[in-house]
């Protein structure tokens, strides 16, 4: 096997230490960071989503391996030069305000990342001016919100409002999800994408980037 063959293979076990290992082996051996995140690390998530969609994996395994890509990426990301590796799109995302959760959006984010997406995470309690902030400075192409509880729900509809007020609903595509969110109420708020869950997530921002 190459050394990106057992790259893909670590990740894909979640073992971070020799994803790490890897990767710097790959370095020394004069393959740059856009090869190592194109062919060895990407190849890897997208594999461990297609086996979630499949009902093969569990949230569990998808994020230790995600958390070992994440390990990956935080070596080879700051060795790319600038504009080398193509982005998916570039993601703000949070949980919204009243919501502490934080491992469902954050399994979201990592495995956005490894489909090679940028990531802006806003972190947890996220109002809806806090959103639209990071929207005007970031220009995402996507705002990803998540909750855990119905109680909060209805932040992500002042969300979109308060986009719309701002001038930037055009601007932007909201995606929502979590544990009580259905289609129906994505269609309801007017946001644009609904994923069941993180490899969903995946799926719907490259449908939505492929337009």
């Amino acid at each position: 096997m190459s050394l990106l063959d057992d790259l893909r293979q670590a990740t894909i076990k979640g073992d971070a230490t020799r994803v790490v290992e890897l990767a710097e082996l790959a370095l020394n051996e004069g393959l740059d960071a856009d090869r190592i995140i194109r062919d060895g690390l990407i190849p890897a998530m997208d594999y461990i989503g297609d086996e979630f969609a499949e009902g093969k994996l569990y949230v569990p395994e998808m994020l230790i391996s995600a958390r070992a890509m994440q390990a990956g990426m935080e070596l080879v990301k700051p060795l790319l030069v600038e504009g080398q590796v193509e982005t998916l799109a570039k993601v703000v995302i949070g949980s919204v305000q009243g919501d502490l959760h934080d491992i469902g959006k954050n399994l979201v984010g990592m495995m956005l990342e490894g489909a090679g997406a940028e990531i802006i995470d806003l972190g947890t309690d996220v109002s809806p001016a806090s959103f639209v902030e990071a929207v005007r400075e970031e220009q995402p192409d996507f705002l990803a919100m998540s909750t855990l509880l119905t109680t909060t729900m209805h932040v992500m509809e002042k969300t979109v409002d308060a986009l719309a007020e701002a001038g930037l609903k055009d601007s932007v595509k909201v995606l929502i999800g979590g544990a009580p969110v259905t289609e129906a109420y994505c269609s309801e708020i007017g946001a644009d994408g609904y994923g069941t869950d993180a490899a969903a997530a995946v799926s719907r921002v490259r449908e939505l980037v492929k337009g």
